[in-house]
């Protein structure tokens, strides 16, 4: 079996590509390396990468040829260059999914793979644990984008017979995840000794999920599922960010202090007072799936940053900014 992840070099891309070629996968990794290359030197040893962008069509047909499933996660990341990049982020979107899909067709591949995301919801998932029946309402040009695709593949299936698959992430964590996010962030700070900052009141919450969870449950449900479905994949339990940085400022046994600051006026559009997904839809056709517990995932990953950036739980200075 020989498979395409566009942006397999990323956080999440790097995780599924690690897991598809355990399986025994041929893989071909397509991304731009524009932010770095997270895959360990013996993965990228065994399979084949192409440099080059989701947007150019050339270079996405001939990495697609001969693969028989197109995992599309190719996307322009991180809050504060989404917001000051609209446009770019829209156009690798559109344009990146445009191209996949039209070489899954061109080149007969059983399906696409889509990295969509818990975004899609909105302002408006805030009273209640939202499934993929509860009414969309993206609102930023990343969220907008993302819905967009979803919908475009849903077409494909109906018109043209192409199967998909549209995951709809919820806070996916864990090692080699950068400090673009909220996660990697908190614990470097608090490594560090430094405050770890919250943005706003620190009662918005989150669903954070762990990377292997998550990868688990996409390779089991892109190789069961028929059609074309849209799924939420989440942990189910929503944590505040001030809650989050006081849990990882203990797990570090560190001094700093969870400080409150103003968000950025760019980041308005991205922020959302509660968030937590349901599940059941994704259960309903995989069965079960690994859920960690937070603090464990929180762990493991706190493990890797303490390797990866040469620090010690403790070894700040002892008195607190």
């Amino acid at each position: 079996m020989k498979v395409m992840v566009t942006g397999g070099a990323g956080f999440i891309g790097n995780h599924l590509v690690t897991r598809l070629v355990d399986m025994g996968y041929d893989v071909v990794v397509l991304d731009t390396l524009l932010r770095g290359n997270k895959l360990d030197k013996d993965v990228l040893e065994k399979v084949e990468l192409v440099q080059g962008d989701v947007r150019d069509w050339d270079v996405v047909s001939r990495a697609a040829k001969g693969c028989d499933y197109l995992y599309h996660y190719a996307a322009v990341l991180g809050v504060d260059i989404v917001a000051d990049n609209p446009v770019e982020t829209m156009e690798v979107e559109t344009a990146g999914l445009a191209n996949v899909a039209r070489a899954a067709m061109l080149h007969g591949a059983k399906k696409v793979v889509y990295a969509s995301t818990s975004g899609v919801y909105g302002k408006r998932a805030i009273e209640q644990a939202v499934d993929e029946e509860f009414e969309v309402s993206p609102n930023s040009s990343y969220s907008i984008a993302k819905r967009y695709n979803e919908i475009y593949l849903k077409s494909l299936c109906q018109e043209k017979q192409l199967e998909s698959i549209s995951i709809r992430y919820f806070n996916v964590y864990g090692p080699k995840q950068d400090q673009r996010m909220v996660m990697a962030k908190f614990f470097r700070q608090a490594l560090e000794g430094k405050p770890i900052t919250v943005f706003g009141t620190g009662k918005q919450t989150r669903d954070f999920t762990y990377i292997d969870d998550v990868v688990d449950a996409t390779i089991r449900v892109a190789e069961s599922v028929r059609g074309c479905q849209v799924f939420n994949l989440s942990h189910g339990q929503e944590t505040t960010i001030h809650r989050l940085g006081v849990l990882i400022r203990d797990m570090c046994r560190s001094t700093s202090e969870v400080t409150l600051i103003d968000a950025p006026k760019g980041r308005y559009d991205f922020e959302v007072e509660r968030r937590i997904g349901d599940s059941s839809k994704l259960r309903s056709f995989i069965g079960d799936f690994s859920v960690r517990t937070l603090e464990e995932g929180m762990r493991t990953t706190m493990e890797y940053y303490l390797d990866h950036w040469g620090l010690q739980i403790g070894s700040a200075p002892e008195k607190r900014s």
